[in-house]
Parts: C-alpha cells; structure tokens; sequence
C-alpha cells in the first residue's frame, strides 16, 4: 500500500525581500484556520536572524514564525539547512540545528550542496508522513542562472517536492512586470510550466489603475494573477531580512522631530547584526519612538541606546570603533544614558574578547567597551537553549524567558560582577537555575545572554518605566502597553484575513489540489 503525502505548494519570489516568508505565513495560517494539519519548509536559509526550537535546536526565523501560524511546534525539518553568513564569502553551516562547520562559499557549493540535497529532501519527507499540506518557501530568484545546477531551494526543491509554484513579485521596489516576465524567460519550460500564478505584492495606491498592466501580464504569460496584496502597514510580525532595516531607517530618519513625551531607542546597525528582532516589541508601544543607527550623523539625543546581537562581535566591535560610535556610546553613558547589550551586544561590554581558534574571527584578542569585568572566550561548541527564569535589574524580580544562541563563554573576572537575571533550562526544576548576564547597581546599564528578554510584557514594561522616570515622565500603567504576544498572534489573524481578501483563494487551494477552500 502506498503511504499517502501531504500535498505541497511552493512560494517563490522575483527577488529576495519581495515578502515571501509572509505570503507564506498567510498560507500557512489560512490552510490551518480552513482545518488542514499545514506546515511551512525552507530547505535551506540564509540569515543572521534565527528560532531556537523546543527541543534547543536552530532554525531560520521565519520557519520559527511559520510554525506559530501553523499552531504547531517548529521543528528542524523545516529548516534542515541554515547558513549564518561570518564574514565575505563564507558562513556557518547549521544542519539540523547544530553548527557542522564554517564553509567558503565556492567550497559549500562544490563539495557540500550535493550532500545537503538528500538531507533536504529527507526532512520534507518526514513532514509530508505526518501532515495534509507543506507550504515551501524558496530562496532569493529561481533565476539566478549561476546557482542553478547546484539548487535545492527554488525549482528543483519544487520539483522535488511535485509542487505547484506561486510567483511572488515586489511593486513597491519597481519593474514589477519586467522582474516576472524576465523569471519567466530565464527559466527551463518544465520550470515555466510549475508556475501556476502570480502575486504582486505591497501595492500601494488604486488597483483599477494597475488592471491594464494585469491583464497584459495574464496575456503575455498566459498565466493568472492570483492577487494584488496592498501593503499592510505596522504589521508586528517579525522580519527575517535585515534588508528590511534599511526602510525601517528610511522611516525613522523621516520623522526627525524630537517627542519629549516618547522614550528615544537607538538600535546600534551592526553589519552582522543577527537576532534583529529582539527589538520588535519596542516598535509597537505607544511611548517608544524605536530607530536604527548606523553612523555618528544618525545618533541624536537617545534615552536608550541597544547593542543588539552579533554573528561576529569582535569585528562589529572594531566597526562600532572605526565609525566613531564607541565614543557616543561612552558619552550617553557618562551622562546617565542608558544602555543594554544582547548576546554579541551583551559580549562587547566586558573587557575583552579572547578567540585564540579564529571561531568568529581572525582578532586573537579584541579589547571590549570595559563596562563589566568580565572576558569572553569563544569555543567551539554552541550554546542553543531556551531558558526561563526572572530578572532583577530593580526592586523585585520579574518573570521572563527567551533562548540563548552564542559560542561566547564568559568569564568574570573578579568577584565585582553583579548578575541580574537568574536562569534556568525552560522547564527544568528551580533548584537548575544559575546567575546570568551583568549590571551596573543602579540597572542603567545591563546586559544578557538571553533574546526575546524583551518579548516578556512585564519586564519590558518594568524597563520603559524606570527609563520613563529618569527622564522625568509618569510610568505608563501596564494596561496601556502592549501586550505583544497577544498582538502577534492576532497579527496572524489579521495577515490572513489580508490575504483571504485580495488573493484568489479557490485558484490557490486548486493548485494546491485540496479542493476548494472551504
């Protein structure tokens, strides 16, 4: 008897940052909301932003995501293969949540690409065993004619997977029309052929305007425009590109107005920056007016500067010397400033970082901003865990949790390190719970191992309020905060619906072949 597979349908894009890890996500909630056991797959990803899963595994963030508008715990499996970029030409390969090696691009290309195809096809399998519907998502262009004969995550995934392809395409960035024409022309017929229709996505402005071009396009390709997503604005769900940033600036520099009654946030722009999102849910409370800086010129007057985290901290630290901000960071702190550090952030605080076996970086000895006393050596083994415990940077402690993914491992140095957040495995007994991360004695100053410290309500708020204080403001009251997981998961609800009204969901459910949506 054969063994019955889910069904699959694949997302792909004219470009990288076109939205196709949210389209995905629409799907994924849509299939799930519409009663069909649905998860997403990415056979490999590149990104310095990732998920820790239950079991303290590392995948790309935007499967982690996917999987929560599935319902559904994110497992390896749908992201088997991780790229986490160190340097030019060269990243670290995770292979189901687990560093195997750094590899040269032109080496992970030749030797081990034609490995990582069976692991790939592997994990999809065991996903389609145990669930009616797998939504892919591909990688950049399928028509990228350099990588083609190596591919395993754009049409030969697809083919692997016999799965239907929805084009993405970007209006916003501009020659829409030409970027899907000119995919179309690039690729092989049996690949032109698995394409069953496209999305234009984040329109802005009157779609009876764009209905001419449409119907060119249906004429010319002789397949459907399956739907024009507007843009959706202020959406909280996370991004996994730090291409994405770049607009967040552009938004940021646009409103250069100073609002005494908003608290100032600099997010420090590190050309490694990875786990980005760990500053998400700053961006949606009503008090906090959230920025990224990447040059002196952009600095300001913050009330809060984050040194977020880094896939190579000492040379984001020598970066953060050469471009003149370590200096206005010892400024804003010097002048009551306050300041927080997250993983590769957390590291540049102390007073240096020691990698004698070049694990991130080629520096033998990197001297750090010296805030705490405490070194930090990288080894080989990386620490992937989601922890749980309290922080107490004031008063008394507060619950919170998040996961952990560095190779740094501190090392105080004397007995003057104060360590405020007190952790233990998520889950494990109260008596596992050890000190973490370090402080100053009045909490301006902090810094910790653990992203998401501020995805936890009560102490993001606790946080805002004391800043809130010191710059003379009343504390804003808890219920006039956000409560962010909440906003994320009615931000599911809300992209789907999206969707639900601009694509044509019974063409797509009948590529798909389940029918009709119900």
């Amino acid at each position: 008897m054969t063994e019955k597979l889910a069904r699959t349908i694949m997302v792909q894009g004219t470009a990288s940052d076109v939205g196709k890890s949210l389209v995905t996500a629409a799907l994924c909630r849509i299939f799930t909301q519409d009663g069909y056991r649905t998860a997403p797959f990415k056979s490999q990803n590149m990104s310095l932003n990732s998920y820790v899963t239950w079991d303290g595994k590392e995948i790309g963030r935007a499967q982690g995501m996917q999987a929560d508008a599935c319902g559904i715990l994110a497992t390896t499996d749908m992201n088997p293969i991780l790229l986490k970029p160190t340097r030019e030409m060269a990243s670290q390969v995770v292979v189901h949540g687990k560093p195997l090696r750094e590899y040269e691009a032109r080496d992970y290309r030749e030797n081990y690409l034609p490995i990582a195809g069976d692991i790939v096809r592997d994990s999809l399998d065991r996903l389609r065993r145990t669930n009616d519907l797998i939504v892919l998502e591909g990688a950049g262009s399928p028509a990228e004619i350099n990588l083609k004969d190596r591919d395993i995550v754009n049409m030969r995934m697809a083919a692997w997977a016999d799965a239907p392809v929805v084009l993405v395409a970007d209006i916003d960035r501009g020659g829409m029309f030409a970027s899907i024409v000119g995919t179309l022309e690039l690729l092989e017929p049996e690949e032109r052929d698995r394409i069953g229709g496209f999305i234009i996505n984040k329109f802005r402005g009157d779609v009876t305007l764009l209905q001419p071009g449409l119907d060119w396009l249906e004429q010319r390709t002789g397949k459907p425009v399956l739907g024009v997503l507007p843009f959706l604005p202020g959406l909280a769900l996370e991004d996994e590109d730090s291409l994405s940033l770049r607009s967040e600036a552009n938004r940021a520099a646009e409103g250069t107005q100073t609002n005494r009654d908003k608290l100032d946030i600099a997010v420090i722009k590190l050309p490694r920056v990875s786990n980005f999102t760990d500053a998400d849910p700053l961006r949606h409370e009503p008090d906090v007016r959230l920025r990224f800086v990447e040059h002196p010129g952009e600095w300001g007057e913050p009330d809060i500067v984050i040194l977020p985290g880094s896939k190579n901290t000492a040379e984001d630290l020598v970066w953060l010397r050469e471009q003149g901000l370590e200096r206005r960071v010892y400024q804003h702190a010097a002048q009551g400033g306050r300041l927080a550090g997250l993983c590769g952030g957390y590291e540049m605080l102390g007073e240096r970082l020691l990698d004698p076996d070049g694990v991130e970086s080629k520096r033998v000895e990197t001297a750090g901003l010296g805030f705490f006393p405490f070194e930090v050596a990288f080894g080989a083994e990386k620490k992937t865990i989601r922890v749980e415990g309290t922080a107490k940077l004031w008063g008394e402690g507060l619950p919170i949790d998040g996961y952990e993914i560095h190779m740094g491992i501190m090392k105080p140095l004397g007995t003057g390190l104060r360590q405020p957040f007190l952790i233990r495995p998520a889950g494990a007994d109260s008596t596992a719970s050890a000190p973490e991360g370090a402080c100053t004695p009045d909490g301006r100053i902090w810094g910790t191992f653990i992203h998401g410290v501020f995805h936890n309500d009560s102490f993001r708020r606790a946080w805002l309020n004391e800043a809130r204080t010191g710059k003379g403001l009343e504390p804003l009251p808890p219920e006039q905060g956000v409560r962010f997981r909440e906003l994320r998961e009615s931000e599911f609800d809300r992209l789907a619906e999206h969707a639900r009204t601009h694509l044509d969901l019974q063409r797509i459910y009948k590529l798909a072949g389940i029918g009709v949506s119900p």
